[in-house]
């Protein structure tokens, strides 16, 4: 990808934070490199080189702006918001060594091409041209960039950190640390700020210290209305939102490490709380979830729709009403949110979390957490799947719906990769429709959330169709579809402001 330096240049002295994740500049005269938005005195241009990712950066011999960090800055978005089929294979390419950099799995390029479909020559051509870099050295500056986040933000252990970010060996790390920024993981730890005065060693995890990251995102963010979104459909001792902060259970097995299912996540709990001056989310979770901290941030990237580029999406809804930045909110658990899509089916939001709440009540686990409030984890699909139907019935849950919840659970196993980042929507829709009481708005709706698909717009929606009929006055349900065709690909966006366009609210 070509930068023309002197429109980068002026986006530098701008300190634009719409390009924030998406520019980087490399300064010459200090080997450092920065985010668009760094608060440091402004290079002069000559001293200045940009890059697209901070993995063409690291590729020249740049290291990470201690002050700026890059590790924290947005994500460019996910790969089906473009339209050529090149770079969307590339991106999506990207976003698979994403998903294996904390891994320590290190897939070959033949692993990389056959997941997508194309040659291996094909996946190199395409990933050099969007990337400006070769996949492992895409792989190698992610996990550099965990472990330079964990350092910071973090006591885990040095060698918990390496473990962590994906070294298979403490030696591995130190070296790949040092080649890579020029200093010693020991020297960067020391010199982080934010650092609590403690000792390196394993007993910070087992005194049960909290993991705590920061994340960053594009302004303007929307939290209210995010934050709304998320407490109307709360579940009562699993979720609860509280001013700025969203506070959750994770069942045991909610996140896995890859998309083969391996490496699934202990019951733990989860805490994100925005911070909107400093456009920064304070992530924090259980220290059982310690090793798997690369695949609960990307998670929580997702839920949180912590990537999306809102002056983009604005500027394509400009027709409909709403406040700049709003967000979509994704899912920590794919399986609790297709359940909760099935009881939301045909009933009001309030109904199906009441719903909810009692297959909760009867099915699920305690979890320790922080909050007395937060205690219960959602049941596991192997769980409901071996509960008698009438048990799940007598909740007040019509027999085909809990049919429907129990098709779901026994093909969880098989739906659980199709939920992998970077995954095609419309593999995982086609699968959900073959399930018995999985039609095609509960699918759409399933993979608008679960997958953060923007460009989802689940057919036939009762209160979309309503709020179109007001705003446009469409007069039948293929106009209306008609008239979202102008909002790709940010229709998932466009439904949510027709869903708060109306003042009753209303959807699953």
């Amino acid at each position: 990808m070509t930068i023309d330096g002197d429109a980068a240049y002026q986006v530098l002295l701008a300190r634009d934070a719409r390009f924030d994740g998406r520019l980087f500049v490399g300064v010459t005269s200090t080997g450092v490199y920065c985010r668009p938005i760094c608060r440091v005195r402004t290079p002069a241009r000559r001293n200045c080189r940009f890059f697209a990712t901070p993995a063409q950066a690291e590729a020249a011999a740049f290291r990470p702006c201690l002050k700026c960090r890059p590790e924290i800055a947005p994500g460019p978005g996910l790969p089906w918001t473009v339209m050529d089929a090149s770079r969307t294979l590339a991106l999506q390419a990207a976003s698979l060594l994403d998903e294996r950099a904390a891994s320590g799995e290190t897939p070959s390029v033949a692993a990389l091409a056959a997941r997508l479909g194309v040659s291996d020559r094909h996946v190199r051509r395409i990933f050099f041209a969007e990337h400006g870099v070769t996949p492992l050295q895409y792989l190698q500056t992610r996990r550099l960039l965990l472990a330079k986040q964990l350092l910071t933000d973090t006591q885990m252990p040095i060698a918990q950190v390496a473990l962590t970010s994906g070294f298979k060996s403490l030696r591995r790390f130190n070296a790949a640390f040092a080649g890579g920024y020029r200093m010693n993981p020991t020297r960067l730890r020391r010199s982080s700020k934010s650092r609590r005065d403690t000792k390196d060693d394993a007993s910070l995890l087992v005194a049960g210290e909290p993991i705590t990251v920061t994340l960053g995102y594009r302004a303007p963010h929307d939290e209210g209305a995010l934050l709304s979104f998320i407490a109307q459909r709360a579940i009562a001792g699993v979720e609860v939102v509280a001013g700025l902060s969203i506070r959750r259970t994770l069942r045991s097995g909610a996140i896995t490490a890859t998309a083969s299912g391996v490496a699934a996540s202990p019951a733990g709990w989860i805490e994100a709380r925005f911070v909107p001056a400093d456009s920064r989310l304070h992530l924090a979770f259980a220290p059982t979830l310690g090793p798997m901290s690369g695949t609960v941030i990307a998670a929580a990237r997702r839920w949180l729709d912590l990537d999306a580029s809102p002056a983009a999406i604005d500027a394509g809804l400009a027709e409909l009403p709403g406040a700049p930045g709003l967000r979509l909110p994704g899912s920590v658990d794919g399986f609790e949110l297709a359940i909760r899509a099935v009881l939301g089916q045909q009933v009001t939001v309030a109904a199906a979390r009441t719903l909810a709440r009692r297959v909760v009540e009867r099915f699920g686990t305690s979890v320790a957490t922080p909050w007395p409030d937060v205690s219960r984890a959602f049941p596991s699909p192997d769980l409901l799947a071996a509960a008698p139907i009438e048990r799940i019935a007598e909740l007040g849950i019509i027999r085909s719906r809990a049919g429907a919840i129990q098709a779901l659970a026994r093909e969880w196993p098989t739906l659980a990769p199709l939920l992998a980042a970077g995954a095609a929507p419309d593999r995982l829709v086609e699968r959900l429709r073959e399930l018995p009481g999985i039609g095609a708005w509960t699918a759409h709706y399933i993979a608008m959330r679960a997958l953060g698909w923007p460009d989802a717009f689940p057919p036939g929606d009762a209160a979309a169709l309503k709020a179109m009929r007001q705003l446009f006055s469409t007069t039948s349900r293929r106009d209306a579809e008609a008239r979202a065709e102008a909002w790709r690909p940010w229709r998932a966006y466009a439904l949510l402001r027709l869903w708060n366009s109306l003042s009753s609210g209303a959807h699953s």
